[in-house]
């Protein structure tokens, strides 16, 4: 089947600067469609930030990132992957929240990315933030558990907030263990660092058989060793991928609502994502870009940089050939 008119416009046939924004200048096609049938990886916004505890901003991620991601090409200049000549891809619009219900706007994400699931759809989705990975696990793991390859500053395995309250940023990872969407034994998080109140989450991790890699680590041991360990982790199965722009130090992404300094640098923060290639992906997210605390963009096209190469593997994992 060919993949002409699922190709992103070129910046010599029409200015970065001109025409509707999409994802890498993707066709917009939602999913009620006609042409969805065709589609095998959809790029999707998630503009919510209902499970932010502190600086808000995540929700308008979405729109930033379609803007800045005008500058991505057809290559990858460093792999010489071409993504769009390997799958067919579209932009597939916005999840729509309820910006005054948590709860609804998670239902609503469950509901929207189990039409994706149900269509053979690999989502590639922009959050919001990171709360939005519970909703889309939901769907993608509702039959089996999956691994996680999870790059943050944070955990994200922590019980509850402000006194009981279980659905936060702060949890998502907590509730899709309990829940049985992620295999806890291969799950790896890498980059956690920053002061705490407490040990309550690496508790948690070492009691069900997650493994951490902190940040100290990352640095003494380098991207291929770490990211070694991270493929043995995920081993051949069904694995997602979450990335929370916090992972990168705030000197080079500091759009972002709980930054922790001492992460890695923007190369770095591209090397961990290629280091992923022949890793089983069904689905991947970028989260946690807060454009009111970077208003140059930068942090934004860091992010859908990074985006731009969970493309890249996502057009070639295995899942795509089934």
């Amino acid at each position: 089947m060919s993949h002409d008119e699922f190709r992103p416009i070129s910046g010599v046939d029409l200015p970065r600067f001109a025409g509707i924004a999409t994802f890498m200048r993707l066709p917009h096609i939602p999913l009620d469609d006609d042409r969805i049938g065709k589609v095998q990886i959809g790029l999707i916004g998630a503009p919510w930030d209902g499970g932010t505890t502190n600086r808000p901003g995540p929700r308008h991620a979405p729109r930033q990132l379609r803007d800045y991601s005008t500058m991505i090409r057809h290559q990858n200049g460093a792999t010489g992957v071409r993504p769009f000549d390997l799958a067919r891809c579209a932009d597939l619009g916005d999840v729509p929240p309820n910006p005054a219900d948590l709860m609804d706007s998670m239902e609503r994400m469950t509901r929207f990315f189990n039409r994706v699931r149900e269509k053979a759809i690999l989502p590639l989705t922009a959050g919001g933030d990171h709360l939005c990975s519970l909703p889309i696990l939901r769907a993608l793991a509702k039959d089996r558990p999956l691994g996680m390859i999870h790059f943050d500053s944070h955990t994200d395995l922590f019980q509850s907030y402000f006194g009981g309250f279980q659905h936060t940023h702060g949890t998502p990872f907590r509730r899709a263990v309990e829940e049985g969407l992620l295999d806890p034994k291969r799950v790896c998080m890498i980059g956690i660092r920053g002061p705490a109140y407490d040990t309550e989450d690496r508790d948690f991790a070492r009691a069900v058989g997650i493994t951490v890699i902190p940040i100290e680590d990352f640095h003494a041991r380098g991207v291929a060793d770490v990211m070694a360990e991270a493929r043995a982790i995920a081993g051949s199965g069904e694995t997602y991928v979450s990335y929370d722009i916090d992972f990168i130090d705030p000197a080079f992404a500091p759009g972002t609502g709980t930054p922790e300094i001492g992460g890695p640098n923007s190369f770095q923060a591209l090397q961990v994502v290629r280091e992923l290639k022949g890793v089983n992906v069904v689905g991947a997210d970028m989260v946690e870009v807060s454009p009111p605390f970077d208003p140059s963009g930068g942090t934004a096209f860091l992010g859908v940089t990074v985006m731009f190469e969970l493309l890249c593997i996502l057009a070639g994992s295995p899942a795509l050939r089934r």
